[in-house]
């Protein structure tokens, strides 16, 4: 029995429990999250699981050693609480509790995580309910899907999700990227210690310089040179020392944490690189790359300077307390009068920067969405002469990213100023009570001197830590927004067992196939089999859901209902990698990368020969065309295929797809965009490209697709007729009307021309013979 899981939960089948977990999941059921129960009822230590699949959510209860299950429903809620270092987490349903599991607060982690997909779950069944008692009567959030509330605009989901409190502590989970340097991390902290203690032997020599040299020589005293050079030699090796050791505590870790930094980046890049379609239809580009660029930059910047100065604070102002309090523990106290204030003003001031740090990061993402659209469409934008359309809509971006910064900064030039006047309050209420002591004989000027000097660094430090709290919650808010990215499941997961592909044969069976996006319906009950090597033109009005059905056979998105299968075998039990790798996709805009042209055809196949690539332009006769350029196969494409025509673009496209060799080809619509005499050239290609493959072609113009062994029509997402061009026609059902219509439409255009009759595929047609109630006037079939 083969199972598809996310990444992360796959841990949870090391073990007897996994092995017994393993057992009991359904063909195809998919693990979307699991955490430990390590704690009977009693509060003993125990060993147990909580796990949510696509279809259940179980549990092995520690106590009576035995799995239950409670099939996933929209009535269900799971519910966490802490006290005391212990975690509860409850399963509830309408009226009642139905489990109750203890866990330590160290898998806290992996119960949100677990909770924030049972949500997504029971969000995906609300909808899914919705849909059948009011479909298409109510609209639906553009973001993520879900049924809006009836007269609302607000997304219920989407409110949750962007009024979610970003809490410090978020920062703990970048532990998962520090632990490879746990080593490097504690050697850092031990030179942070060292540091901390060298610099805070200065003060503590002032007391000698005061009371044995300093003062016996104003009382007339000849002062000893030898005891001089001692302290003053002692002053300048601790200064050294600290130098020193802070140098190699900052080299350390600013290289831990730029690794730090660099496998964060790549680690969500690479997540990124896995998910499915869907994330993308509800992102914007510039809102991830804003993620993964500066959001890691300010976590990197967090990691090497403020976390480290961070440390060293707390543990300047812990040694500097005990050595105040060892010194004098009456004047030690009346030094802390001023800290309840601050930790006040610290635990106001935190909430109001960390919805405004939150607030900024969402429209910075708006500055560098306007971006993304503009740069990549400039053709479009000078083309249509709206340069300062766009220069304008940045502007408003920029005056709103403005207005947000502005905000944070009014309340952090009220918090800074403030906990300076209070350190300096603080310093004078020392001072006062420091002269009395020294007056009533209780402490010397030595000591009372020293004491300011700790007091001065003190303060210090305890303004320098209220002064992380803002880069604490920017940092808080950056790794809020990439673990939203992390946390992501991809709805096409690999299988944790993959079916090894042998040979692929290319056929392809469709069993009552569903697929809806949200609650909307686009494909239902679909069945049809492709043969090996057979070619199969699909054509229907707009909106038929042919390039959904091509999307489900690419797998770029799972199918609600039914199987998919290739030679027999779930694609979903076969991994993405191998699946696509047997797949050569030609669409109708052909997206080609920066670059060489050898390195756009050899983009499936990065170690193919400079023969091979040559073969493959050959085969869609680019190879003319790629010759006139100046530097042939090492010319440079712009992005995107800038510089190249679109006839061009297409069959570098076809190149690339020969190249792999696929065995199953789909093309969609890779003739609409060209001219007449360039589509005879891609035909020309395709028709090498097709050759001894199975092909799913999708066709703008239906005499394209004569050459197919079927025509699939579809209406509504339902297959509505099956057969050659021939056998169609002679049914003058769907599929004639389509031809007829684009017939009709050919024949107006040629009388424009001056010319009485079409010809469509060597047969003239006479357009006024033709029954009105024959001609669909609709000329789009995608």
């Amino acid at each position: 029995m083969q199972h598809q899981h996310s990444a992360d939960a796959s841990a949870f089948f090391a073990g007897p429990l996994g092995t017994q977990l393993r057992a009991k999941l359904n063909t195809l059921e998919n693990v979307l999250a699991a955490t430990p129960v390590d704690l009977t009822a009693d509060l003993r230590f125990g060993s147990g699981q909580v796990v949510l699949t696509s279809e259940r959510l179980l549990a092995f209860d520690p106590d009576v050693q035995q799995w239950s299950e409670w099939v996933l429903a929209p009535d269900l809620s799971l519910r966490f609480f802490d006290h005391g270092g212990v975690g509860s987490l409850e399963l509830h349903d309408s009226t009642q509790r139905l489990g109750l599991w203890r866990i330590t607060l160290s898998h806290q982690t992996a119960v949100l995580g677990l909770m924030q997909q049972f949500e997504r779950q029971r969000e995906r069944l609300l909808r899914n309910e919705a849909y059948q008692v009011v479909e298409d009567e109510r609209a639906l959030c553009p973001v993520c899907g879900s049924v809006l509330p009836p007269d609302s605009e607000e997304c219920p989901a989407c409110a949750r999700q962007q009024n979610a409190p970003t809490s410090s502590w978020v920062l703990l989970r970048l532990w998962r990227f520090a632990k490879p340097y746990k080593m490097q991390l504690l050697l850092g902290f031990a030179l942070t210690l060292c540091t901390t203690a060298a610099q805070l032997v200065a003060p503590y020599l002032t007391i000698p310089l005061m009371d044995k040299i300093l003062i016996p020589f104003q009382n007339g005293e000849k002062i000893d040179a030898g005891l001089v050079r001692f302290y003053l030699g002692a002053l300048l090796i601790s200064a050294l020392i600290a130098w020193l050791l802070g140098w190699a505590r900052t080299f350390v870790l600013a290289r831990v944490s730029e690794r730090i930094g660099a496998n964060l980046r790549t680690t969500t890049y690479n997540h990124l690189l896995k998910l499915s379609l869907d994330f993308y239809g509800s992102k914007r580009t510039g809102d991830l790359m804003a993620r993964i660029g500066a959001e890691t930059d300010r976590i990197n910047l967090f990691l090497s300077l403020n976390a480290l100065d961070f440390a060293t604070d707390v543990l300047m102002i812990v040694m500097t307390s005990a050595i105040l309090f060892s010194i004098n523990p009456w004047l030690a106290l009346v030094t802390l009068v001023p800290l309840p204030f601050i930790a006040w003003m610290i635990h106001t001031v935190r909430d109001k920067l960390r919805t405004g740090f939150e607030k900024i990061d969402r429209v910075w993402s708006e500055v560098t969405n306007v971006l993304a659209d503009t740069i990549p469409g400039i053709r479009v934008v000078k083309a249509f002469a709206q340069e300062q359309r766009e220069a304008d809509r940045f502007a408003a971006a920029n005056q709103v990213n403005l207005e947000a910064n502005d905000r944070v900064n009014k309340t952090w030039s009220l918090f800074t100023p403030t906990v300076t006047l209070l350190t300096e309050v603080g310093l004078l209420i020392v001072w006062a009570f420091g002269i009395y002591l020294v007056a009533g004989g209780s402490i010397t000027v030595g000591v009372l001197t020293a004491f300011i000097a700790y007091i001065g660094r003190f303060y210090t430090r305890l303004d320098s830590m209220s002064r992380i709290v803002s880069v604490t919650q920017k940092a808080a808010a950056g790794a809020k927004r990439i673990f939203d990215i992390l946390d992501h499941v991809s709805n096409v997961p690999d299988p944790v067992n993959p079916v090894k592909l042998g040979k692929v044969q290319g056929a392809i069976t469709m069993e009552n196939v569903g697929f809806r996006y949200g609650s909307r319906t686009v494909i239902k009950d679909l069945n049809l089999q492709i043969r090996p090597g057979e070619m199969i033109g699909l054509v229907g009005h707009s909106g038929s859901g042919k390039s959904t059905l091509v999307n489900l056979i690419s797998r770029f998105y799972d199918v609600t209902d039914g199987s998919i299968q290739l030679d027999g075998v779930d694609v979903r039990r076969i991994a993405v990698s191998d699946y696509r790798s047997n797949i050569g996709l030609v669409l109708q805009e052909p997206f080609l990368f920066f670059g060489t042209i050898a390195e756009n055809i050899a983009y499936g196949k990065p170690d193919a020969t400079r023969e091979e690539i040559v073969a493959a332009a050959r085969a869609a006769h680019a190879h003319e065309f790629i010759l006139r350029l100046p530097h042939g196969y090492d010319s440079l494409v712009g992005e995107r295929g800038q510089g190249l025509s679109g006839g061009e673009r297409q069959r570098i496209s076809i190149a690339r797809a020969l190249l792999i060799d696929p065995r199953i080809l789909i093309l969609d619509e890779a003739t609409s965009a060209v001219d007449t005499e360039t589509e005879k050239e891609i035909q020309r290609a395709l028709d090498n490209l097709v050759q001894g493959r199975t092909t799913i072609a999708i066709a703008h113009r239906l005499s394209t697709l004569r050459k197919a062994d079927r025509l699939v029509v579809m209406d509504r997402g339902e297959i509505v007729e099956v057969g050659s061009h021939d056998a169609l026609m002679a049914q003058e059902g769907a599929y004639w009307r389509l031809y007829m219509a684009q017939a009709r439409r050919a024949e107006e255009d040629a009388e424009a021309a001056g010319v009485v009759t079409a010809r469509a595929a060597g047969v003239t047609y006479d357009m006024q013979s033709l029954p009105k109630s024959h001609v669909d006037g609709s000329d789009e079939n995608r």
